[in-house]
């Protein structure tokens, strides 16, 4: 973990409420995609915690939703505002995990660290296979920059208004060396079920400090209690207690 300033040089909306926020500083306390940063607010005692979408050099993508006053806030921030971020939290995914087809799916507010996992792994030679799942044609966003990248790029949306009708367990393929997958826990429920190798999940929980102080983000595993902000966000499907 690591303290640093951050300025700020790109805040747009990618949807009606989903935003990407482009920042410059030392990111080198970042080791693995599926990381997150804690961002302080004035105005706000607890820090937000984002999950990181891309990296490259000391630049640092986050992509966020305004769901209360904290993102909301967010929002309004203008390039050239500089930002106080806590960087490198959580364990992120294991690479040496993957193998050589990966199956990576995101749902919604899952799918941006499922970029950053997509970039390592296709660099490193890997086929990756990315299922980006959403309610409806409106909230589809990254579809073109994960196509960039080189991933097979699969798009499902409930009511059927983009991609294929239904939920990413529709559009699994055939064969897959092992999944990572990131989004609300009743999409990861029903990808645990549906899905046959070994696999990283990464839950989405409250956190209060983001760094194993306050035990507000602990959960049971099959190895007893593990705190979401350190010992995850990102668990291996063998450890998970469904």
């Amino acid at each position: 973990m690591r303290q640093g300033i951050f300025e700020i040089f790109s805040n747009r909306a990618l949807t009606a409420n989903v935003y990407e926020l482009k920042l410059r500083g030392d990111t080198g306390a970042f080791t693995a995609p599926g990381q997150f940063a804690q961002i302080r607010l004035d105005g706000f005692f607890l820090r937000r915690p984002i999950s990181v979408c891309d990296l490259d050099g000391d630049a640092l993508t986050l992509i966020y939703k305004a769901v209360g006053r904290g993102t909301e806030a967010m929002t309004k921030l203008a390039p050239g505002a500089k930002l106080d971020l806590l960087t490198g939290l959580g364990n992120g995914y294991d690479l040496s995990l993957c193998g050589d087809a990966p199956l990576l799916i995101g749902g919604g507010a899952g799918v941006p660290p499922m970029y950053l996992l997509a970039k390592r792994l296709i660099a490193a030679g890997r086929r990756a296979t990315a299922i980006l799942g959403f309610n409806t044609a409106a909230e589809v966003l990254y579809e073109d920059e994960f196509h960039a990248l080189g991933a097979d790029v699969r798009v499902t949306t409930v009511d059927g208004s983009r991609g294929a009708k239904g939920f990413v367990t529709d559009a699994l393929p055939e064969a897959y060396s092992h999944v990572c997958a990131c989004g609300p826990e009743p999409m990861l429920r029903a990808v645990y079920r549906a899905t046959n190798t070994s696999g990283q999940f990464s839950f989405e929980e409250r956190m209060g400090c983001g760094f194993g102080a306050c035990m507000g983000c602990s959960c049971e595993t099959k190895y007893g209690s593990k705190r979401i902000c350190v010992d995850g966000p990102v668990l291996k499907k063998e450890e998970i207690l469904w």
